[in-house]
């Protein structure tokens, strides 16, 4: 079947390239939704920065078909992208989108929030996330809008219609799902939507695999991999559906994301016992990750926030 297929090929060794070009000139979306499991399908992003030619879709669109209504997980990066996502959602099945979840309070989650209130579906986040959104989303807009000019058109930031602090459950058609917030990650209001009796985690920016994962002047990189012992690990999900990059499993997303984060600090702690300064930092060993996607953009600079964090452990 398709989905082993695609789960079979992320297992082995990252293949992403940033320099691969649209791959669905037919729609704003950089890829053609595929079904990861029955139900459940995913459009997958460029696993590159936000530009013009992806539109903003370098994180992961998914969607549950229940049986008696649509879950979308992710608003996607603005109007257009989050209406071509519809337009896919429509090409195969006539049921209704009833809900959307916003992974967490960035841009290509929640941007698209207008065109799917505009459709009369609600739009839930985590609390936290809703805070980011109040007080960051104009200058998150303005950034999307110089990168993404014409296709940013009818985009405007709609604040979720719900929101949660620890878990919003759904039971709709043959679908238990579960939206939980495991604690503090990636960014603010990080969530993942799992689904207990498929096996499957929907991670957003708990995990990465294919692409560097950013870590952010906010970002407590402790406290990740706390969370990811204490509450992501146990899940044991089969299927793993990271925010950006192809379905995978939690072998593969252990190894570069929480197996990255203990090497990085693990640098760090060494350098800062040798007397190591922050200019310094910034150069350590960080070879074994050279090949993911991203590493040029994103490395330097989490060596210098990770400094700065143990420097005051």
């Amino acid at each position: 079947m398709r989905w082993i297929a695609i789960l079979m090929l992320a297992a082995g060794m990252a293949t992403a390239s940033e320099d691969i070009a649209d791959k669905y000139p037919a729609s704003l979306l950089y890829d053609k939704p595929v079904e990861v499991i029955p139900g459940v399908f995913s459009a997958i992003g460029a696993s590159a920065p936000p530009t013009y030619e992806n539109a903003g879709h370098n994180n992961n669109l998914s969607f549950i078909i229940t049986g008696d209504g649509v879950v979308v997980i992710n608003g996607g990066a603005a109007y257009g992208l989050a209406k071509a996502l519809h337009d896919e959602i429509r090409a195969v099945t006539d049921q209704p989108v009833k809900l959307v979840f916003n992974e967490n309070g960035q841009g290509h989650a929640m941007l698209g929030n207008g065109y799917w209130v505009e459709q009369g579906v609600p739009v839930v986040m985590h609390e936290d996330a809703a805070h980011e959104i109040a007080e960051y989303g104009g200058t998150i807009l303005e950034g999307m809008k110089r990168y993404n000019r014409d296709q940013a058109a009818g985009t405007e930031i709609v604040e979720p219609t719900e929101t949660f602090q620890d878990e919003y459950i759904v039971d709709m058609g043959d679908f238990h799902i579960e939206a939980r917030y495991l604690g503090p990650a990636h960014s603010p209001g990080d969530i993942v939507i799992w689904l207990p009796e498929q096996s499957l985690v929907i991670a957003g920016d708990m995990a990465f695999h294919e692409r560097m994962l950013p870590i952010f002047p906010d970002t407590l990189t402790a406290d990740w991999l706390e969370t990811w012992e204490a509450e992501f690990e146990p899940l044991d999900a089969t299927y793993v559906i990271p925010g950006h990059g192809h379905p995978t499993n939690m072998a593969q997303v252990r190894r570069y994301t929480r197996d990255y984060l203990v090497y990085l600090r693990t640098k760090i702690g060494e350098h800062i016992d040798n007397g190591g300064d922050l200019a310094e930092a910034y150069y350590v060993d960080q070879s074994p990750y050279a090949h993911l996607d991203t590493f040029e953009e994103l490395a330097t600079k989490n060596a210098g926030r990770v400094y700065e964090q143990m420097e005051w452990e």
